[in-house]
C-alpha cells in the first residue's frame, strides 16, 4: 500500500482512562495548528473522539460503521466531516459500531476492512490519527492492519504500566501475522501528578525499564483540568485554551513526533 506522505498513527490503550481518546484530538489539534492537514478517525464505539469535536450527525450521515460493515456508504471522502479548524476532519464514529464485530465474524479478510475503506484518503492528509477501543477487540485489529504506527498513552498509574506488556505483545503478534510494517513509535506518559510519589515511580520505571525505555517520549501531558473542560465543549484544548499548561504539553508532543 502506497502511503504518499501520510502518517497513519493508531493511538491504542487495552486500558481505558489514560488519556487515550485527548490524545487523538489534542495531538491533531496541535499538527494542525502548525499547518499540517489531520485526520482523525474514530473506532470507539463510544464516539468519545467524535464528541469532543464538538461534531454531531445528522440521523442519515454516515460512519465508520458503515464503512467497514459494507452498508452500501459512498467513498470514505463522502463519510468524513470537516471542523470548526482548518485542516482537521474528522471521520465520525456511532454506537452502531459496538456491533460491527458480530456482524463481521463470518466475513473473509474481516481485519482488512479498515484499510480498504481508508486507501482512498491515503496522501489526502499528513496525518491520519486513529483512536481505538479500550479493548483488544476486532475493531483494534482492524486499525492495527492499517497503520504504520502505534503511540501508547500510558497514565503514570501502577495499573495502566501494568497493562503495557499485554498491549505490546497485541502489537508483536499483529506485526508477525498481519502488518510487518506496523511500530510502535512511542509511549507517551499521561495524566502525569508531579506531587504524588506513585506518578514519579511510574513515570520512573517507564524511562528505565529495558522493554520501555527506548520509546517513552520527552514530552509528559501533566494531569491538567483544562483538558477535561476542552473536551466537555467540544473544542481541543489548543483552541479552548491555548496558554494552558494541557495546551503547551500537546504542542509539545506535536512537535516531538513531527522529529520522530
Amino acid at each position: 500500500m502506497v502511503r504518499a506522505g501520510t502518517r497513519t498513527i493508531a493511538v491504542a490503550n487495552e486500558k481505558g482512562g489514560v488519556g487515550k481518546t485527548a490524545t487523538v484530538i489534542n495531538l491533531g489539534a496541535a499538527l494542525s495548528k502548525v499547518g499540517h492537514r489531520v485526520l482523525l478517525v474514530d473506532m470507539d464505539p463510544q464516539a468519545n473522539t467524535t464528541r469532543g469535536m464538538g461534531v454531531s450527525l445528522a440521523a442519515d450521515h454516515p460512519s465508520v460503521y458503515d464503512l467497514i460493515s459494507g452498508n452500501g456508504t459512498p467513498a470514505a471522502s463522502d463519510t468524513v466531516v470537516g471542523t470548526a479548524w482548518k485542516r482537521l476532519d474528522l471521520l465520525p464514529s456511532h454506537v452502531d459500531l459496538s456491533g460491527a464485530e458480530v456482524e463481521l465474524v463470518d466475513e473473509v479478510g474481516r481485519e482488512r476492512k479498515l484499510s480498504e475503506a481508508l486507501e482512498p484518503l491515503l496522501g489526502t492528509y499528513d496525518f491520519i490519527l486513529l483512536d481505538t477501543p479500550p479493548s483488544l477487540s476486532l475493531l483494534t485489529v482492524n486499525v492495527f492492519t492499517f497503520a504504520e504506527e502505534v503511540l501508547v498513552p500510558c497514565q503514570t498509574h501502577p495499573y495502566a504500566f501494568g497493562a503495557l506488556a499485554e498491549l505490546f505483545d497485541t502489537i508483536e503478534a499483529v506485526q508477525a501475522e498481519i502488518n510487518p510494517a506496523l511500530k510502535i513509535t512511542g509511549i507517551i506518559p499521561t495524566l502525569f501528578d508531579g506531587r504524588t510519589k506513585v506518578s514519579r515511580e511510574i513515570l520512573q520505571r517507564l524511562k528505565t525499564e529495558e522493554r520501555y525505555r527506548p520509546l517513552v517520549f520527552d514530552t509528559i501531558i501533566r494531569l491538567n483540568t483544562t483538558v477535561a473542560e476542552s473536551a466537555d465543549v467540544g473544542k481541543p484544548v489548543v483552541f479552548f485554551r491555548s496558554g494552558s499548561y494541557g495546551a503547551k504539553d500537546y504542542v509539545q508532543l506535536a512537535n516531538e513526533l513531527l522529529g520522530r
